[in-house]
């Protein structure tokens, strides 16, 4: 990272500005603007998120914010009500009221003296989905957004569910946001009234694993905020990024396909990270395009924005399995359109235990894969440790949080290969794997893991997906399976960008259990899978294509100087994979401590703790168990205050169980406490 403080505007920046609501809830803002917008105006950029500006944020705030402002906007970073400084209550993600609130904001910032009435939104994660959001509702002054690590589709291609499985992360980022939604107001802004704000958010807030584990179905809470439902609500531009290794790899070219406005993507090798920030590398000049991109759609310069191809991409190489990665070997290959023309569906038969040469494309689909020929079929019962070394669902690269070699999760499952490639083989998009199936269970999920098999037999996985079969034709209305009966079930995998060497193999496992990445069904299930009427489909992209971009087409990452911070005690991060022969106990434990740390301009020391564990015993699925324990502590001189919360899933064929704690501490003293013990039915999950 290049750090740059000469800038083409000198800038000022105002630490907490109030916005008002229409209930007269106050948000609080903090503003870096050129000092010549006093008098000439400039655009403003808002980002809109629940993280703790003055805190938690303010580093990575202080490093893209000002070098934006240096280029002639206003840039506005707003905590959401009931986070950080700003009044009120968050009880849940993407409400009506978070967005109607956004809404009003922007409102005001076009009024502004110093605003000449246009605006944009941009952010990372929540920020993105906010500014995603926001866009569908057409604000009057929103003129263009640039969007990191987002999904259009909140049921499907969240951390909540993948293909109607459950994701742990379902609880462990309810377990972040409870605590995250509960933390005080800082006095030095807010005075006095900082702690009856607090226990307002105290008392008001509850499990927000709760919710989400409600609606197990597709349904009006999923689609509300849910961009897909509606691509064409979106009419201003939309320049949107994510990283293979995230979790969200799957809606910018989404959005490349189906929305109808000025719009460009930009995919890396990276983990949940800005890309000019981006982990594993290589890192690129994200905030000049961006700065770029607003020049364009706010300012209206003639820079040349939207020439060159609509989709650029990094086309990783081969890699050894391994947990992290600072670099991610590749190139940056470009399509003009997307859907990409010269991207073929290449459909590859599964036989017994082999992937075998591509069938006729143009053929009609069920005399290729042999749909009535009554093949014999293979079956699978996979072990509760298959998953144990999957990684997370979305990568943040700390602690290492990638998958591990799969020849051990590859010992559980049901696994097609290759022949050794004769000739390099590269893929863009998502596969899919058609498969023509029966299950002796009437609730059973498949796993589809596609890996790069070396000469060695290291495996390391590239992408993967996850359908829970009673799903396969709906996730609003699901059905119980007939045991025995045969049904035609697609599973669709993560979007990657790939390629696989000569020498090497290219390999499909398919699991019954995915543990602890997604919560088991509720008891095995034993699933036959027929050859040859089951296929697997790679979107190939031809080596012989070009590339269509330089080789280097980013310049280096560049923002400006970070804020000081100083390290009070030392951070702790820790990924562990345990089992006790004894009692055939199987445990999954992550610690992310980010230590006691000072930030030097407030005098404040703020520390965050983050546990997680996953457990199971044997092979029984109705042991699967998940905690997420957070501490989050705030001290200034005789000001010590601390936040506790911890949330249990435990489940039996039936029901699903949650118990959680919130505790508030000033000092030692315990001055909030508060216990929930609910049930939650199951539904075909």
């Amino acid at each position: 990272m290049r750090y740059v403080s000469n800038l083409p505007y000198a800038t000022k920046e105002e630490e907490d500005v109030r916005i008002p609501m229409s209930d007269g809830v106050q948000l609080s803002a903090r503003v870096w603007r050129p000092t010549s917008s006093d008098n000439e105006p400039v655009p403003a950029v808002l980002e809109y998120i629940p993280y703790r500006k003055r805190d938690l944020t303010s580093v990575r705030d202080s490093m893209h914010h000002p070098y934006i402002a240096g280029h002639g906007y206003a840039c506005v970073r707003v905590d959401l009500r009931g986070t950080g400084d700003s009044e009120g209550v968050l009880r849940d993600e993407y409400l009506e009221q978070e967005q109607a609130d956004a809404e009003a904001v922007l409102a005001w910032l076009a009024e502004q003296p110093w605003c000449d009435g246009n605006t944009g939104m941009m952010g990372l994660s929540w920020g993105a989905f906010a500014a995603l959001q926001v866009a569908a509702r057409q604000p009057p002054s929103l003129r263009a957004v640039v969007i990191a690590s987002f999904t259009d589709d909140r049921h499907a291609d969240d951390m909540h569910y993948m293909g109607g499985a459950m994701l742990s992360d379902n609880l462990a980022e309810a377990g972040t946001m409870f605590a995250y939604a509960t933390c005080p107001p800082d006095p030095a802004v807010v005075g006095d009234r900082w702690r009856e704000m607090w226990h307002e958010r105290l008392e008001n807030t509850g499990p927000w694993v709760l919710p989400w584990l409600r609606h197990q179905r597709r349904d009006d809470y999923w689609r509300h905020a849910s961009v897909a439902e509606d691509y064409q609500a979106v009419r201003c531009p939309v320049l949107a990024s994510s990283g293979w290794a995230d979790g969200y790899s799957n809606a910018v070219t989404r959005l490349l396909g189906n929305l109808d406005v000025p719009r460009k993507g930009l995919i890396g090798p990276w983990s949940h990270k800005f890309p000019h920030l981006g982990e594993p590398g290589p890192a690129i000049g994200y905030l000049q395009e961006v700065v770029r991109w607003w020049d364009h759609w706010l300012k209206g310069v003639d820079n040349g924005v939207m020439d060159g191809p609509m989709l650029r991409t990094w086309m990783q190489d081969s890699v050894p399995p391994s947990t992290s990665y600072e670099e991610r070997p590749g190139r940056w290959v470009a399509e003009p359109t997307w859907p990409s023309p010269q991207i073929s569906p290449v459909r590859y038969p599964l036989t017994r235990h082999r992937i075998g040469t591509p069938l006729d494309t143009d053929a009609d689909t069920d005399t290729d894969t042999g749909a009535d020929t009554g093949g014999a079929g293979m079956t699978v019962r996979s072990p509760l440790s298959v998953g144990q070394f999957a990684g997370k669902w979305a990568s943040y690269n700390a602690p290492p949080d990638l998958p591990y070699d799969q020849r051990e999760e590859d010992g559980g499952s049901l696994v097609f290969e290759t022949e050794p490639l004769a000739e390099r083989l590269e893929i863009l998009g998502s596969p899919t794997v058609e498969l023509d199936l029966a299950a002796d269970r009437p609730v059973a999920m498949v796993a589809a893991r596609l890996s790069d098999v070396s000469p060695d037999g290291a495996a390391t996985r590239v992408t993967y997906g996850l359908l829970n079969i009673t799903r396969r034709e709906s996730t609003e209305h699901p059905e119980a399976l007939g045991p025995g009966t045969r049904y035609r079930a697609t599973v669709q995998l993560n979007g990657v960008a790939q390629a696989f060497p000569p020498g090497h193999r290219v390999r499909l496992s398919l699991s019954t259990s995915y543990w602890p990445l997604a919560w088991p069904p509720p008891e095995p299930a034993l699933l036959s899978v027929y050859e040859g009427s089951s296929t697997l489909t790679l979107p190939v992209r031809p080596t012989d294509e070009p590339d269509g971009v330089p080789a280097n087409p980013f310049e280096e990452p560049e923002g400006t100087p970070p804020l000081s911070v100083t390290r009070v005690t030392a951070p702790d991060a820790r990924w562990e994979v345990k089992r006790d022969m004894v009692d055939y106990r199987a445990e999954l434990e992550i610690v992310k401590d980010q230590g006691l740390v000072h930030f030097d301009e407030i005098g404040l020391d703020v520390g965050r703790r983050a546990y997680e564990r996953y457990t199971s015993v044997a092979d029984d699925f109705t042991s699967a168990t998940g905690e997420s324990t957070w501490t989050m502590r705030f001290r200034r001189d005789d000001w010590d205050v601390r936040v506790e919360t911890h949330t249990r899933l435990t489940c039996d064929e039936t029901d699903f169980f949650v118990d959680a704690t919130l505790d508030g501490y000033e000092g030692e003293r315990r001055v909030f406490s508060r216990t929930w013990n609910e049930t939650v039915p199951r539904d075909l999950l």
